[in-house]
């Protein structure tokens, strides 16, 4: 799979199971326990907890290893234009993956205003992703 997108797409897909995977294991945990305690009302929060939880994964994940366990897969990494990736950037550069529609409007505003492979939210936090194969790194950067 030598399409950049691809691979980009094939890797959110795979964290978006690994997720998915991780917060029906947690809502178990949470419904079992509240529904001990009868507090049902909590379980209105969920969407607002699962957002948090995609933005931690992410920022965490790209935060210490510049990748996420889908990138990884797909070989490619997250890179700085200045410096190193760290919790900020990768904060930044993860907002938009909470729900669809942001994602979608960042992929276009990126095409639009930004290199053809990157989101916007990579031009705003000073960050692009290369595809390593053999050491040699493949993608575009940011032209800052």
């Amino acid at each position: 799979m030598e399409n950049f997108w691809g691979r980009r797409f094939a890797a959110l897909l795979v964290d978006i199971i690994i997720l998915t995977l991780f917060m029906y294991v947690v809502s178990a945990i949470v419904f079992l326990l509240f529904a001990q305690l009868g507090i049902f009302s909590a379980l209105n929060y969920w969407i607002i907890i699962a957002a948090i939880i995609i933005i931690v994964y992410f920022t965490l994940m790209e935060g210490i290893t510049d990748s996420t366990l889908g990138k990884r897969l797909f070989k490619l990494k997250i890179k700085a234009v200045n410096g190193d990736v760290g919790y900020k950037k990768s904060f930044i550069r993860s907002l938009s993956k909470i729900y669809y529609f942001p994602l979608i409007l960042d992929i276009i505003l990126g095409f639009i205003f930004a290199d053809s492979n990157d989101r916007i939210l990579d031009k705003i936090s000073g960050t692009y992703i290369v595809f390593e194969n053999n050491n040699q790194q493949k993608g575009l950067k940011n032209k800052n």
